[in-house]
């Protein structure tokens, strides 16, 4: 479906002029006469952005934005406020009542349905990103994934999950886990920077798993580079003592002390041609089997077959 647009303003040729560009643009544009109408409008339906005149009867542009961003329900909704005012004043004023952006009029039409654009492809990221890594969610993950597969597009998944990260919580705080997700999630960035593609895709399933989507010929170079970065730089993440003897000791509800390793990382690695995926639940099924047999064997791992595992310690280029 298409994104739906609020046009708030008062004159009714620029408002039907609007409305009609933005038609024409693609989008579902709603039309209301001033704030007090847009309010009201708002009490029954969401929009994707709204475009918000200043000057206006009965309210104005900066007291209805005010309001909508009292409201839960219209926090994160877009604003851009498009005004004949151009004085600095004006504009400060505007930003910050809670507006995204401020455009003058007379406006061009190109520049604003880019900027119309671009707020609502910024808006929606944000809504679908982690709040922690600032990373893409999940639905970014799928329309990435879908995306490459309906353009018949070969490309190799990478699934990465921390192993022994429960004990590590449970040991040092959620705080310092928090930090151990961050790194890997600067790690996976960085190294897809370092050696992926221009067009390659991070993201952040939630938890400690995360997702890269990047070329065949990349996939194996990206997965080692990320492990061997992750193994030397979590040590950072430990004390000197639990870092030299290689586990941390917890005591358990019966009160006996547990050993657990240190925290590595497990990557399965699939390639849509060897598996030949066509669809999403396809690829969640091997993921999950390879998975489930890295996590088997100790130490970081990267799976790529479903009965054999590829060790780091094997740099032979045996894996497939």
């Amino acid at each position: 479906m298409s994104d739906r647009i609020l046009v708030v303003e008062d004159d009714p040729n620029i408002r039907k002029i609007l409305t009609l560009q933005l038609l024409r643009a693609g989008y579902q544009a709603t039309p209301a006469e001033d704030g007090v109408v847009a309010l009201e409008i708002l009490e029954h339906e969401t929009f994707d952005l709204i475009l918000l005149d200043v000057m206006m009867p009965r309210q104005d542009g900066f007291t209805t934005c005010r309001k909508l961003r009292a409201n839960r329900l219209h926090q994160q909704t877009p604003i851009i406020f498009l005004t004949a005012k151009t004085g600095p004043q004006d504009r400060l004023e505007g930003l910050s009542g809670g507006g995204n952006d401020y455009i003058s009029k007379p406006y061009d039409t190109k520049e604003l349905l880019l900027r119309v654009r671009n707020l609502i492809t910024w808006s929606r990221a944000q809504r679908h990103s982690n709040p922690l890594t600032g990373l893409p969610g999940n639905p970014s993950i799928e329309a990435e994934t879908q995306q490459r597969m309906t353009e018949g597009r070969a490309f190799a998944f990478l699934y990465c999950d921390l192993d022994n990260f429960k004990a590590f919580n449970d040991y040092y705080s959620y705080l310092a886990g928090d930090g151990v997700i961050k790194l890997l999630a600067r790690i996976l960035q960085e190294s897809v920077a370092q050696v992926g593609a221009p067009d390659d895709f991070v993201g952040h399933v939630g938890g400690d798993d995360f997702v890269v989507i990047t070329n065949p010929e990349n996939a194996l170079l990206v997965a080692r580079t990320v492990v061997a970065r992750f193994d030397t730089e979590v040590l950072e993440h430990y004390r000197p003592d639990d870092r030299d003897r290689g586990y941390v000791a917890i005591e358990n509800r019966r009160g006996v002390v547990e050993e657990f390793p240190l925290v590595s990382l497990t990557i399965a690695l699939v390639e849509s041609e060897r598996y030949h995926i066509h669809h999403m639940g396809m690829l969640n099924d091997i993921v999950a089997e390879l998975k489930h047999f890295g996590k088997q064997r100790p130490g970081s791992q990267i799976v790529t077959e479903r009965r054999r595992a590829a060790a780091e310690e094997d740099r032979t280029g045996s894996e497939g």
